[in-house]
């Protein structure tokens, strides 16, 4: 499958178009995460969504987001409801389990009638409609609905990151933080981070110190630089206070 995928950098709008302009009339789909989260949070340009949903309708492709990690964590419609721009299929996952293994993917009628046994396209797992899973999946989602968790997890987040921040000032140590929702990436780096190769500029042994010195500390991060955090419902202000305090110490200890 790798050979037949042609991969662009991410708010490169010249390299879709060339991309587009070499394979003409050979690309089925353009697959992106509307907000990267897998390099780190990452923003997408003013403009960069609406600009692939223009090219993909144009060029006759769908436009597919991955919502993975941005389904339900950045509000309760993902990416697609921040921004206004609705995809052609959408990807789901992990959160829509409700802490069960289930996965999930929708969109157009006319693309979703193309699945057997409605058509012609062959699809299954071995979790496929797992009845107990989609239970839970289907109590969370209306958990999610009517709880509307959404300002309390920004509101920890914010807690969080505003603490690391000033952690960081204090400490002298160059950190930049991207959060939407209840994600958040500490790059240990100068300057914006917009694409993968600026993501790869963050200093990861400076992290790799940092993380470790939180795990020491009874505080566990994603153990890679470029892996997005999130807050939970479940956490508090004591929890949130107690993990600023670890990373002042940890930053002062690097």
């Amino acid at each position: 499958m790798a050979a037949t995928t042609v991969v662009v950098p991410f708010n490169d709008l010249s390299a879709v178009e060339s991309a587009f302009k070499k394979n003409r009339d050979r690309v089925a789909a353009l697959i992106v995460e509307p907000i990267p989260a897998n390099m780190g949070v990452v923003f997408p340009q003013d403009g960069f969504l609406e600009a692939l949903r223009r090219i993909t309708s144009r060029e006759k492709a769908l436009l597919i987001f991955d919502e993975v990690i941005t389904g339900f964590r950045v509000c309760y419609g993902g990416v697609q409801t921040l921004s206004g721009v609705k995809p052609d299929l959408t990807i789901l996952g992990k959160i829509v389990g409700g802490g069960m293994p289930l996965a999930a993917y929708g969109g157009r009628r006319d693309v979703m009638s193309m699945i057997a046994p409605e058509g012609p396209a062959y699809q299954a797992g071995t979790l496929s409609g797992n009845p107990v899973a989609v239970a839970a999946g289907t109590a969370t989602l209306d958990l999610l609905r009517k709880e509307n968790p959404y300002q309390r997890l920004e509101q920890l987040k914010e807690r969080f990151c505003e603490g690391l921040r000033q952690g960081a000032v204090a400490a002298g140590v160059p950190l930049r933080i991207q959060s939407v929702g209840s994600m958040f990436t500490p790059f240990f780096v100068d300057g914006p981070v917009t694409d993968y190769a600026s993501a790869l500029k963050a200093d990861k042994a400076a992290y790799g110190r940092f993380f470790h010195g939180m795990l020491k500390r009874g505080v566990y991060l994603p153990p890679a630089q470029w892996e997005a955090a999130f807050v939970s419902y479940a956490h508090t202000d004591r929890e949130l206070d107690r993990a600023i305090e670890a990373a002042r110490a940890s930053l002062k200890d690097r």
